[in-house]
């Protein structure tokens, strides 16, 4: 059984090689999960940083949807990933945002939060989306814009990734304070911070090697 597991690619002998296989269900399980806490934000009206937080302005603010605008928003920095990283990286990051925006659209006809407490939506979607950073990473894969950014710089220069997108996030929800609330972005402000504390303390390029 093993080696008919190995054969059509479920898993590499090698700690360190990821199988297609394994690419593809780390892809998609980060998409699902990202979707979940986009969701979750975007039942309370909370914002996120980077390019997700940017797509979340634009939707609120145009009333068009989610998935479409974070998809266009990050189509500007495959640029970047393409010259720095690659086009494995690439491909898959842009699998992994095509993925995200299309279960985003489909999602609300599937599941419906009612009522949630914004803080509680602070904390449980930015968890939800540092989870699937986390997979995604792990995969060589992102969610695009700051994502590529910072896979990149920790790369090049070892500065954790999860305190580079914090820096962009913070400076993305500082900008909202003219089109929302003051207790709006303070909840989304703490979601922010527990998803890149999370991400700074469990995703370590020297802890995981594998690609």
């Amino acid at each position: 059984m093993a080696d008919k597991a190995r054969l059509f690619g479920f898993w590499n002998p090698s700690p360190t090689k990821h199988t297609p296989f394994e690419d593809a269900q780390g892809i998609f399980s980060g998409a699902m999960i990202a979707a979940l806490g986009i969701g979750i934000l975007s039942s309370a009206g909370l914002l996120t940083g980077g390019t997700a937080g940017v797509a979340f302005l634009l939707h609120y603010a145009t009333g068009l949807s989610f998935g479409l605008m974070f998809f266009l928003v990050n189509l500007p920095f495959y640029w970047l990933s393409l010259r720095r990283l690659g086009w494995g990286f690439s491909t898959k990051t842009f699998i992994a945002i095509a993925l995200t925006s299309l279960i985003t659209e489909v999602q609300p006809k599937l599941i419906s939060v009612t009522s949630i407490n914004p803080l509680w939506s602070a904390l449980l979607g930015g968890l939800l989306l540092g989870f699937s950073l986390l997979a995604l990473y792990r995969h060589r894969a992102s969610l695009g814009g700051i994502g590529i950014l910072a896979v990149y710089l920790q790369d090049r220069f070892g500065w954790p990734a999860g305190i580079v997108q914090l820096a962009f996030d913070l400076t993305v929800l500082a900008l909202s304070f003219a089109v929302l609330e003051p207790l709006v972005i303070g909840c989304s402000v703490v979601g922010a911070v527990t998803l890149n504390l999370f991400l700074a303390i469990n995703h370590r390029k020297d802890r995981y090697i594998a690609l």
